[in-house]
């Protein structure tokens, strides 16, 4: 599976796209990203099981979210179910890499633990606090930047991994390698991309503290608006730079009718 290098500006050309997709079918994607979050979240409540159950479903549930969004980008309409859509597409696979995803997970925090004695996975677990006068701090915050470090190639091969899985129909570890060589091969735009989400959030934080300064009233509603439009816009990128890099990833026939 052949994936484009892409010049550097293309990365704020996946979150202008994406802000289109989203004008497109604001309510769809909207629906789509919050009720992903809201099913995790239920799934990661299980008692002792939770915690594994949402690491698997996770790259069905984001493949429903990206069947929304190739569906609003083809003009077709599609209704919320579409959410769940994901469970019919490779899914073996896709649970395998959930998996892998999760142990990697575990090697990272294990390894960071052997030199920090647990407290970052402590921390993380929400087993302990961050205090400022901790001694520790200083430790945690190495931990956290070898944790950035270790996890980093982990997201690069999760990147694009479900939607090759489901719509490429190939392996999990097939699927995380070309994830993996198509995330640094293109490091160029995903740097400008980075930046371009961090500056527009930067900019919509610098306007709220500016009308906060006027009317703290008046800055709240903005305030609890922002992530109804952010976070949608958001997953709308993840499928914008996937296109954009892959070209048309083309699902099985049966599976297209149905989403």
């Amino acid at each position: 599976m052949q994936a484009h290098i892409l010049p550097a500006r293309h990365g704020w050309h996946w979150v202008r796209d994406a802000f289109a997709l989203w004008r497109k079918n604001p309510a769809l994607l909207t629906f789509l990203v919050f009720g992903y979050w809201l099913v995790l979240v239920l799934i990661g409540s299980i008692p002792y099981l939770g915690q594994i159950a949402m690491s698997l479903a996770m790259p069905a549930l984001s493949v429903g979210i990206y069947n929304g969004c190739r569906a609003i980008d083809e003009g077709r309409k599609v209704g919320p179910e579409t959410l769940f859509s994901g469970f019919r597409q490779n899914l073996p696979e896709q649970l395998k890499l959930g998996a892998l995803y999760f142990t990697g997970t575990l090697l990272i925090l294990g390894i960071i633990s052997v030199f920090d004695g647990g407290e970052m996975a402590a921390l993380m677990l929400g087993k302990s606090q961050l205090k400022a006068d901790d001694p520790n701090n200083d430790v945690l915050l190495g931990s956290l930047l070898a944790g950035i470090a270790l996890s980093t190639p982990l997201m690069m091969g999760y990147w694009f991994a479900p939607l090759l899985c489901a719509w490429g129909r190939i392996s999990a570890p097939k699927a995380m390698f070309f994830s993996l060589v198509a995330c640094w091969r293109n490091w160029r735009p995903f740097l400008y991309y980075a930046c371009a989400l961090m500056g527009v959030v930067t900019l919509a934080a610098l306007v709220l503290s500016l009308v906060a300064l006027i009317s703290p009233l008046l800055a709240a509603l903005p305030g609890l608006i922002l992530p109804l439009l952010f976070m949608p816009i958001c997953f709308a990128s993840f499928y914008t730079n996937a296109v954009d890099i892959f070209g048309p990833i083309n699902p099985p026939r049966i599976i297209d009718e149905r989403v």
